[in-house]
């Protein structure tokens, strides 16, 4: 069988969706006994592994990395009758798409970061390139499946009136799908290289610290943890939670111990030690079954003074020797009386 023909990868301005499309195979209305597939392959230049799609169709809008160069390759199935139900494979056809470089690599900003607060709104920051001139304005482009174009964020962050981040809010409709961002500069005589990059939200959550922390000492000596989850549009059902105690150590400085990481906001902890003074604090993120990763909140804390059990029985026998001793004494000077 033949291979597919006029494999094009064309670029739509979605900063880094871009759309794939072939032609079948000549003399395919021949094989009306037998069904044509593709098989679909592509990744960008540099990784090892291809993603793969097995389609009837002739067009597909897929990601990639426009940084690098886009690699697609292409190949005919066909099986059926006409092959005796063996699948018959054709030869690969390849196509390549590569964004004009513009500037040198040392004009791109740096150390780009995004961190999605409490799914409610993305703060993404950078600093400038190191090969930066002067007057230098940055803008931040992001698209996703849903917006007909690519958009600029309209609140950026300034650092000595040049932008060095963006807040973006509304991106409940992009969760659990690729975000498209580019960040690019402007000089009156320098071109600058373009940032490429593709987010998922859901790895870049950070939620606020759990709320309503309470800590209380049962009369078993054990400490009762129990905790709210935070606000915000965090699902409760995606966080997991770490608890940490320190006890005190007399003058030393107490150290944290970790105690657990769960998902349920309640917690029994046994005393290791009858210290005076404890301290317990929690902290959460999304967990596995939400995302692959993401950001710890800040810490919650709480610290609180209790009796140890041996102040309480020294407590209850100082009156008893007291009571002894007096009752000695008395009987004593009893006794030297009638000698008298």
């Amino acid at each position: 069988v033949a291979p597919p023909r006029d494999l094009q990868i064309t670029d739509p301005g979605l900063l880094g969706s871009l759309d794939v499309e072939w032609k079948p195979p000549p003399h395919v209305q021949t094989f009306n006994e037998c069904t044509v597939k593709y098989k679909f392959e592509y990744h960008n230049l540099g990784d090892r592994d291809w993603k793969v799609i097995f389609t009837r169709k002739l067009k597909f809008r897929v990601g990639f990395d426009l940084s690098r160069t886009a690699e697609v390759r292409l190949q005919t199935l066909l099986k059926g009758r006409c092959t005796d139900d063996v699948e018959v494979q054709s030869d690969w056809i390849y196509a390549t798409f590569q964004v004009p470089l513009q500037g040198t690599l040392e004009s791109e900003v740096q150390n780009f970061h995004c961190i999605y607060h409490d799914w409610e709104y993305l703060k993404c920051t950078w600093q400038p390139g190191l090969l930066t001139p002067r007057g230098v304005h940055y803008g931040l482009y992001y698209w996703y499946e849903g917006l007909e174009h690519a958009v600029q964020c309209d609140h950026y962050i300034q650092d000595h009136g040049i932008n060095v981040g963006c807040m973006l809010q509304n991106l409940s409709q992009a969760e659990y799908q690729d975000l498209y961002i580019c960040v690019n500069g402007s000089a009156a005589a320098t071109l600058l290289r373009p940032l490429y990059t593709t987010l998922h939200l859901h790895n870049l959550a950070k939620p606020s610290a759990p709320k309503q922390l309470v800590v209380s000492m049962s009369a078993a000596e054990e400490l009762l943890v129990a905790w709210s989850p935070p606000g915000g549009r965090m699902p409760p059902h995606c966080l997991e939670y770490e608890v940490q105690v320190a006890e005190d150590a007399g003058e030393a400085t107490a150290a944290w111990a970790f105690v657990s990481t769960q998902m349920e906001t309640a917690l029994t902890i046994s005393r290791a030690n009858q210290s005076h003074v404890s301290c317990v604090r929690v902290r959460g993120r999304t967990n596995i079954f939400c995302a692959d990763q993401g950001f710890w909140s800040e810490w919650t804390q709480d610290c609180f003074s209790v009796s140890r059990k041996e102040d309480k029985q020294l407590f209850i026998l100082i009156p008893v020797i007291l009571s002894l001793s007096i009752s000695l004494i008395i009987f004593m000077l009893i006794g030297q009386c009638k000698k008298r």
